[in-house]
C-alpha cells in the first residue's frame, strides 16, 4: 500500500528546502567524519578543504564489485553525465513537486547519493543533463563545490531520450559514464570505466540478472490447425531468467558520431545502430546490489533499504567488507 500522497508530498517540500540551504544533517555529519579521517595529510593534498577526495578515496588499486574484481587505472580524471531530465510520471504524484532524482531516500535526494559515489571514485566532471523541472535540479546540486568537484548542465527544450542530450554536450573526449540519475547501486562506476576502455569496446552496459515470475500455469501447443492442440508440455509457475541494463553505461567518444545533434534517441536504438555498423558493444554483469526507481514499490524499497545500508552507499564503510555481509 502506497503512503498517503498528501503525507509524503508534505515531507519532500521541506526535503528540498533543506538541500537547498546547505545539505542535511547527516551531510554534515558524514564530512565531518571525512576531514577527520584525513587528519594531519590535508596539507599534503592540493587545497585543504574536507571534500577534496583523497588519494586513498579515488586511486584504490582494486575494488571488489559483486562477484567480480576489477582493476583500477590510477587516472583521477574522470567525466560522468548524469540523465536527470525525465518526468518520472508512473511516481507521481511526488513527481510532480520534485524531478525524481531529487526524490529523498533517508536523508539524502537520491541524485545526491549518485553525485556522492562519483565523487567518493574519482569523478571529477560531471554533467547533468536536464529537462522536466530543471531549474529544481539546478538549485540542489549547485556547480558542485559542495562536493568539491565540478558540475555543469545541458538543458533540454524538448525530451531527446536517454542517449540523445549526448549530441549536445562538449568535452566528451575521452572514455566516460552515462547513467540515469535515479540508479541505487554498489557498481563501482570507476572499475567500469576502466574496464570499458581497456576492452575496446564503443559501449560497454552495465547489467544485472533478473528472474520474473508468472502466476500462472504456461502450456507449450503444437501448431496444428483445428478447434483444439496437443499439449506438449506443462510449467506451473515458471520464472523466466533475464539479463537487464542497469542504467549505466561506458562510451568511448566514437559513439557519439552514431548520435545526431537534436534528434531524440534511446539507449537501445543506440545499440542497434553501433551493432549495424560492426562496432563492438558489451556487457558487463554486475552482481551487487542494484535498485532501478521507477515505481512506487522499487521506491518504497528504496526508502527501506537505504536506512539499513546507508552506510554503504555513502562510503562510510568499504565495499569489501559490506558485501561481504551480504554472504
Amino acid at each position: 500500500m502506497h503512503p498517503c500522497p498528501r503525507c509524503a508530498l508534505g515531507g519532500i517540500v521541506p526535503f528540498f528546502v533543506s538541500v537547498v540551504c546547505g545539505g542535511t544533517k547527516r551531510e554534515h555529519e558524514h564530512e565531518q567524519k571525512r576531514a577527520h579521517y584525513q587528519g594531519t595529510n590535508d596539507d599534503e593534498q592540493h587545497g585543504s578543504s574536507p571534500l577534496s577526495p583523497t588519494i586513498a578515496d579515488t586511486r584504490r588499486d582494486r575494488v571488489r564489485t559483486g562477484t567480480h574484481t576489477l582493476t583500477r587505472v590510477n587516472d583521477p580524471k574522470r567525466r560522468a553525465v548524469i540523465l536527470a531530465g525525465g518526468k518520472g510520471s508512473r511516481l507521481g504524484p511526488y513527481t510532480t513537486v520534485l524531478p525524481k532524482p531529487l526524490l529523498p531516500v533517508g536523508d539524502h535526494a537520491i541524485l545526491d547519493v549518485v553525485v556522492h559515489q562519483l565523487r567518493h571514485l574519482g569523478f571529477t566532471e560531471l554533467t547533468l543533463a536536464v529537462g522536466y523541472l530543471a531549474h529544481l535540479v539546478r538549485a540542489a546540486m549547485g556547480d558542485g563545490s559542495r562536493w568539491g568537484i565540478e558540475i555543469d548542465y545541458a538543458e533540454e527544450r524538448e525530451p531527446l531520450g536517454t542517449v540523445g542530450p549526448l549530441a549536445a554536450i562538449e568535452g566528451l573526449d575521452d572514455h566516460f559514464i552515462v547513467m540515469n540519475g535515479d540508479v541505487l547501486t554498489t557498481l563501482d562506476f570507476a572499475g567500469l570505466l576502466d574496464l570499458h576502455a581497456e576492452s575496446g569496446n564503443v559501449l560497454t552496459i552495465a547489467s544485472h540478472r533478473r528472474v520474473v515470475s508468472t502466476d500462472y500455469g504456461v502450456l507449450h501447443v503444437g501448431n496444428e490447425d483445428g478447434p483444439t492442440k496437443a499439449v506438449t508440455g506443462f510449467e506451473e509457475k515458471p520464472e523466466i531468467p533475464y539479463v537487464v541494463s542497469m542504467g549505466v553505461y561506458a562510451m568511448a567518444p566514437k559513439a557519439l558520431s552514431y548520435i545526431e545533434p537534436g534528434a531524440r534517441l534511446d539507449l537501445p536504438e543506440l545499440v542497434l545502430r553501433l551493432l549495424a555498423a560492426g562496432e563492438p558493444v558489451g556487457s558487463y554483469l554486475f552482481d551487487g546490489y542494484w535498485l532501478d526507481i521507477g515505481r512506487h514499490d522499487d521506491y518504497e524499497r528504496a526508502i527501506t533499504e537505504f536506512g539499513k545500508l546507508s552506510s554503504v552507499f555513502m562510503y562510510e564503510e568499504t565495499l569489501d567488507s559490506a558485501q561481504a555481509g551480504d554472504g
